[in-house]
């Protein structure tokens, strides 16, 4: 098994940890915890933990290497949709030392030439 990590700067930890695990339960297992601040999803393909911390959302999958991105990719697309507002940005760091994914609102402007 893999694993990858991310933590997201947000002063709404818990909302965006309910608001993702209700959202990926509708096609996976997935729970959160308001006592705890705590969730879990469950793919075919390895699991995700969202932790809710004073000064953030911890983002944690674990599976196989070949899927390790796919993990990243859909925790990490979901949240920073829901985060558009705030400019959630996902960046992910994996436990081989590889670069992981980053995601980040891509609703800006082009830029003038």
């Amino acid at each position: 098994m893999s694993r990858s990590e991310a933590r997201v700067a947000t002063d709404r930890p818990g909302r965006y940890g309910k608001q993702l695990a209700a959202h990926l339960g509708r096609r996976v297992t997935a729970d959160w915890s308001e006592e705890t601040g705590r969730g879990t999803v469950t793919f075919s393909y390895g699991t995700a933990v969202l932790t809710a911390e004073p000064d953030g959302l911890l983002l944690v999958v674990d599976g196989e290497p070949d899927h390790l991105a796919d993990l990243e990719d859909v925790v990490g697309r979901h949240l920073v949709r829901f985060g558009a507002r705030d400019e959630l940005v996902v960046e992910w760091h994996r436990d081989n030392g590889e670069p992981g994914l980053v995601h980040r609102n891509q609703d800006e402007p082009p830029a003038d030439s």
